[in-house]
């Protein structure tokens, strides 16, 4: 006689599973070019590019190329566009007086960009160390990196950058009060409308070396950013720095760098609920680039994966690299 089978259990769960459509319909996290920000790095010159080695396929360039960019992204459906400056050795300075300079690179792209495509919502960064000699985001005295006299440049940078037409501030430099400081100047100055996306929970990465040769930082950089930078072991103290800047004004708020920290994504969105948005950082992109390079992944498989993946934490927004391909391979 043979042997009785028990009986399948009625939920299976490959039927959802079984074709292209089906698996569609149930799709729970979508990925659209609208969820992604382009950052690019922007330095003085005409009609310019320079090629960033440890960033293959990134490229510094001119305000006049950043305007051309600006208008193909608006066409891929690209919303927002990241600056972050370029500033040779040469143009540093212990004072960083050129940070808050109606006429430095930044500023400049800012304006080109929305006189080329006045729908891209340009977003800048804010903090001292691309114009620091010493590389870092604030003052430094007798090695010690000083708070409160920072927080008044940085004002002075984000009025700079509002005036300039910027849509959104991204005051990624850490210290304490400079979001209360920043939104009290901004509201001011009748600058009512700009958005803030502080970068909340900015930790000491090791994954930031690239983006530090990209705006010329590696060589300036003396010592490490350890007593500004969060703690990479702490997941607490990210919510309390959500918590007040939140309640200092920001608008928005981002964890950096982003797939080694999904963890802190997932649970600032469900703690605050608030826009929340993540950095794709240079060394994760470096790190995929060289693994498509050497034929080990596919690139846009794995991209549009791990992309993924940050909409799963509860991310609304990435900052990424590879936002134009991104875009079109979406739009298809």
């Amino acid at each position: 006689m043979p042997p009785v089978l028990a009986p399948f259990p009625a939920t299976r769960l490959r039927r959802n599973r079984a074709t292209p459509a089906l698996r569609a319909l149930v799709r729970e996290t979508h990925l659209d070019s609208s969820d992604l920000i382009w950052p690019v790095f922007v330095m003085d010159g005409e009609d310019c590019a320079t090629d960033i080695p440890s960033m293959p396929g990134v490229q510094r360039l001119s305000v006049d190329r950043i305007a051309k960019a600006a208008v193909e992204a608006e066409a891929r459906g690209i919303p927002a566009m990241c600056i972050f400056p370029y500033t040779d050795m040469s143009a540093r300075t212990e004072d960083c007086a050129l940070a808050w300079s109606m006429d430095n690179v930044a500023n400049r792209a800012i304006r080109a960009i929305k006189d080329a495509a006045p729908n891209i919502a340009v977003m800048t960064d804010i903090a001292l160390d691309p114009y620091n000699i010493n590389g870092h985001d604030g003052f430094v005295v007798d090695g010690q990196i000083l708070n409160d006299e920072t927080v008044e440049a940085l004002v002075k940078m984000a009025l700079a950058q509002a005036e300039s037409g910027a849509d959104i501030l991204g005051p990624s430099d850490m210290m304490d009060g400079r979001i209360g400081a920043i939104r009290t100047a901004l509201e001011g100055a009748g600058h009512r409308n700009v958005t803030i996306m502080s970068y909340a929970a900015k930790y000491a990465s090791g994954y930031y070396g690239p983006f530090r040769d990209a705006v010329g930082a590696s060589a300036a950089l003396k010592g490490d950013k350890k007593t500004y930078q969060m703690d990479p072991a702490n997941r607490d103290e990210a919510l309390r720095l959500v918590a007040r800047d939140l309640s200092e004004g920001a608008d928005m708020v981002m964890v950096k760098p982003g797939m080694p920290y999904l963890d802190i994504c997932r649970q600032v969105k469900d703690t605050f609920g608030v826009p929340t948005f993540a950095y794709q950082v240079s060394g994760e992109y470096a790190m995929l680039k060289a693994a498509f390079a050497n034929g080990w992944l596919d690139p846009q498989k794995v991209v549009l994966e791990t992309l993924m993946s940050f909409k799963r934490a509860g991310c609304d927004g990435i900052l990424t690299y590879f936002a134009p391909e991104v875009a079109e391979a979406l739009n298809g």
